[in-house]
């Protein structure tokens, strides 16, 4: 398998026995046996089809902003884009963005264009394809709403592209979430608007996650969806898990709706977490917390 693969991709961009702690914000996680770095589009187009036919498991990061790989590591193939595959194109009021390009970045150059309609996106840390797949959104805003279309790759290798109807957005899903295929690309429709305002409002959303998140710790941004007719956050909270802990751990006491890394965490302690939370939230309100966080790997 490797020596096909070599074929198609350098030598340089195949590490093996690669730490994922390195490759997601908890900053936890085992070894993923095999890491390779895709910059083309026609490197998946021929490994996509070959590794389906032999069933070889694989996974494709993003920014590994709502991943938890487990301690005991990953047993499969991860893929990163990078290089040309994060590359951004402005033209007039759209902007196409490949998959790996940060969500950060796309608006940012969308705010330098004088392009409004991305401010929400600016402090999401994830990567704009995996921002479509889970229909990323934050403060009143949500990718659906400025998505036209996305480029997708199927287990065959056949590149098609999906209309902004045919995702089927919906709360942190999509099309995608359901189906086998990997986004290369994104196209966004936006509105020409005021540079200062665009500015002033990406400020003001900074402030605000500054003033209630807590950035300084390592997380996976919110950890669970919000369920209908309730905030997340408050359930913990009023369960009285604020602050709770195993290991390195913890529920954040600045928002329950977070938890975090407060150094030494494994993944097995943020999991553990996860559950006791889900449990007691379950236990006291009769509401099911569904994590928004991703479990790869062994734990």
């Amino acid at each position: 398998m490797y020596d096909y693969m070599k074929t198609i991709i350098p030598r340089e961009r195949i590490l093996f026995q690669e730490p994922m702690k390195q490759h997601t914000t908890f900053r936890v996680g085992g070894e993923a046996e095999c890491f390779i770095t895709i910059q083309q589009e026609e490197e998946l187009v021929k490994l996509i089809p070959y590794l389906n036919q032999i069933e070889q498991d694989y996974f494709i990061l993003g920014n590994g902003s709502n991943l938890l790989v487990g301690d005991k590591g990953y047993r499969g193939i991860v893929f990163k884009f990078d290089g040309p595959m994060e590359e951004i194109r402005v033209e007039g009021t759209r902007i196409t963005a490949k998959a790996g390009a940060l969500l950060s970045r796309v608006a940012v150059t969308a705010k330098e264009n004088g392009l409004t309609g991305l401010e929400f996106a600016a402090g999401i840390p994830g990567s704009i394809g995996g921002g479509v797949v889970m229909n990323a959104g934050a403060y009143d805003g949500e990718m659906e709403q400025v998505v036209e279309a996305v480029r997708v790759i199927d287990r065959e290798g056949q590149i098609t592209t999906l209309d902004h109807d045919t995702m089927e957005f919906g709360y942190r899903t999509s099309i995608i979430k359901n189906r086998p295929y990997i986004v290369l690309e994104v196209v966004l429709q936006l509105a020409a608007g005021d540079p200062e305002q665009i500015s002033a409002k990406i400020e003001e959303l900074s402030e605000l996650r500054r003033s209630k998140q807590p950035l300084e710790y390592a997380s996976a941004g919110s950890t669970f969806k919000r369920p209908e007719g309730h905030y997340a956050g408050k359930l913990i909270m009023d369960a009285g898990m604020r602050g709770y802990r195993i290991g390195g751990a913890q529920v954040s006491d600045k928002h329950c709706g977070f938890i975090i890394n407060t150094g030494k965490a494994t993944a097995a302690d943020i999991r553990e977490v996860i559950e006791e939370v889900q449990e007691r939230v379950k236990e006291r309100f009769h509401v099911a917390l569904e994590p928004e966080v991703v479990y790869l790997g062994d734990f």
